[in-house]
Parts: structure tokens; C-alpha cells; sequence
């Protein structure tokens, strides 16, 4: 794997260990796409730093766990707007 990879892979990685942030905020944070972020710490990053792998998987898990609360808040707040409008 070339090293601009793996250095892209490793610091997608520590973002998401660092501040438990999605793949979505992370797509966003480092101007690249969802796929790319995906497969960067679920696919190449266990080649690079199997133990960052480890870490990110578990708030992976822990973000698919919770993203129906998440949902649930999005509609309220859009339904509550609509309503004061």
C-alpha cells in the first residue's frame, strides 16, 4: 500500500477514535467521500495499525447501535419546525 494511504488511513482512524465521530462527520471533516472513509478504517487500516482498527471498529459499532436515536431526533426537530412555521 502506498504511504499516502496508509498515513490517510491512520488519521481517519485517530479522528474517529478522538472524537467518536461517524463516518458521515468524518467524510466531511477530511473532504472525501463516505466509501472512501468506509474502507479506509474497516478494510486498510487493520493492514496499517490493526490495533487503531480495533479501536475505530468498536465506535463504529457503537454509532450503528445508537443511529436510530439519532434518526428519531432529526425527525422531532424537523417536525417541530414545520409546526412553529
Amino acid at each position: 500500500m502506498k504511504k499516502a494511504f496508509e498515513e490517510r488511513c491512520v488519521a481517519l482512524g485517530e479522528y474517529i477514535v478522538e472524537n467518536k465521530a461517524t463516518v458521515r462527520k468524518t467524510a466531511e471533516v477530511f473532504s472525501v467521500s463516505k466509501s472512501t472513509v468506509h474502507t479506509d478504517v474497516t478494510k486498510r487500516l487493520a493492514l496499517v495499525s490493526p490495533t487503531l482498527a480495533y479501536e475505530v471498529n468498536n465506535v463504529l459499532q457503537q454509532n450503528k447501535a445508537i443511529r436510530h436515536l439519532r434518526g428519531g431526533e432529526a425527525t422531532k426537530r424537523k417536525y417541530s419546525l414545520i409546526k412553529n412555521n
